[in-house]
């Protein structure tokens, strides 16, 4: 049994989660506003979407690539839309009443796992991130070993968890400090910076032609 494929895939489970884009910035904002585990729930959703899309690029699954190279820019598009949405609907939430909603109901962490779970696999790109990944560090197992496989993507997604687990740990020490004011503030910063991201990206994806 290999078990450098655990450390390999835990490396880049982790390197691909840690640029705090949209999702980053979702997964601290709902840190801040329903706590901890809302975050955390949230973060995993993130890890199970990347860790798809790392089984695609790693073991070349060509029919899925082709559909996403053929529909790439109506995903892109659509994505992009829907992060703005998201976005602003953060923007113009109200951290009070939020507050009060999470003290009057049960948290839906469901919810929190589905929604990042389907905003990250609106991100089609994923695939050529993780394809720079695995032909760098030359860790695909071959097609007999299916154990290295399957220790290689537990790997990968191990790697995310750690990341969203460290993230949401260290928002979550900082909390105790921030008041409904500051929240108003964070949420006002977290919109905002959702839809400067998605434009930027959009903007760049463009540009380069992917």
């Amino acid at each position: 049994m290999d078990l450098h494929y655990i450390l390999d895939g835990v490396i880049i489970g982790f390197s691909a989660s840690v640029p705090l884009g949209p999702i980053g910035v979702l997964c601290v904002q709902r840190t801040l506003n329903k706590g901890r585990l809302s975050g955390f729930i949230s973060g995993l959703g993130a890890a199970l979407s990347d860790t798809i899309y790392a089984v695609i690029a790693a073991y070349s699954l060509s029919f899925i690539v082709v559909f996403v190279e053929s529909q790439l820019m109506t995903i892109k598009i659509f994505g992009a839309l829907v992060l703005i949405g998201l976005g602003l609907k953060i923007f113009y939430s109200n951290p009070a009443a939020q507050l009060r909603r999470q003290k009057n109901k049960s948290r839906n962490l469901f919810q929190d796992f589905i929604s990042t779970f389907l905003l990250t696999i609106t991100n089609p790109l994923a695939i050529f991130l993780f394809f720079g990944f695995f032909a760098g560090l030359g860790v695909v197992p071959s097609e007999r070993d299916w154990l290295g496989q399957l220790i290689l993507i537990g790997g990968v997604f191990t790697g995310a968890a750690l990341w969203w687990f460290i993230l949401t740990s260290l928002v979550n020490l900082f909390k105790a400090k921030i008041n409904i004011r500051r929240l108003w503030w964070i949420n006002k910063i977290a919109g905002a910076s959702i839809i400067v991201f998605v434009i930027i990206a959009f903007i760049v994806s463009i540009s380069a032609g992917y």
